[in-house]
């Protein structure tokens, strides 16, 4: 059988909803369960690039997902945290986990598109994202979504996987991606469409000096990466100036 996953060039969104909604269930394990826990440190270093800019800020979580990435920003001692993404059933499950901590009132989950962001301008000063770029049908277009609705001096951060250069570790991640992941992802969520989707979207999806020029694309200057993990994952910044 096919990969339904593999060509989503067109009907993207509703195939990447569909896919989120077939594996929510198992998310947030598998997530925790392929990365060896790593996934956290990278979401607290994150939480960290932002906390040395900001003080109390108002965020957006832009592909929530199940919301750990907001959940973990309430380190900032958010004014508000706003998170959207087109899978409702991953929204179901991060509202539960949300009301289970007692953060009802501090963060929001609801549907929304990154192309098409339920917000008006220069709403939030802080807009992020964890792996969830590689998802949108157009990079491009998300991105300038989230600075436009960003205020003057606001910071775009992106949290996302990369892919490492050095040898031997590079072979080491390749044989992980392409190998492991898929078998235990197929394994835990009775989907092996996804989790081999997964890989494939980390190895097309532009990174390092690319994603950097993406950015400053979608109109952010003092772009900057921090590699994680021997460039497994890397944090993006950008910031919007006033000039802007």
């Amino acid at each position: 059988m096919g990969n339904k996953y593999a060509n989503l060039n067109e009907g993207k969104k509703v195939a990447i909803e569909s896919m989120f909604d077939s594996i929510a269930w198992r998310y947030d394990f598998l997530n925790h369960f392929l990365s060896f826990n790593v996934d956290r440190l990278w979401r607290r270093r994150a939480i960290k690039v932002i906390s040395d800019l900001y003080e109390s800020p108002h965020v957006l979580d832009v592909a929530t997902g199940t919301g750990d990435l907001a959940i973990a920003a309430m380190k900032l001692n958010p004014s508000k945290i706003s998170g959207i993404d087109i899978s409702h059933k991953m929204l179901k499950i991060g509202r539960e986990k949300i009301e289970r901590k007692g953060l009802t009132g501090k963060i929001e989950l609801i549907p929304g598109d990154s192309e098409k962001i339920p917000f008006d301008n220069n709403t939030f000063d802080v807009a992020m994202v964890a792996f969830g770029v590689r998802n949108f049908s157009d990079p491009l277009k998300g991105l300038s979504e989230m600075k436009r609705v960003i205020r003057n001096g606001g910071m775009i951060m992106v949290l996302e996987f990369s892919k490492p250069s050095g040898s031997p570790f590079k072979q080491l991640y390749n044989f992980y991606f392409r190998n492991i992941l898929p078998f235990f992802g197929k394994l835990f969520s009775k989907d092996s469409n996804a989790y081999r989707y997964l890989p494939d979207s980390v190895m097309e999806f532009p990174d390092n000096e690319e994603f950097l020029k993406l950015l400053m694309q979608a109109g952010c200057s003092d772009t900057h990466q921090i590699k994680l993990t021997s460039g497994v994952a890397s944090i993006y910044t950008g910031i919007k100036l006033s000039t802007q």
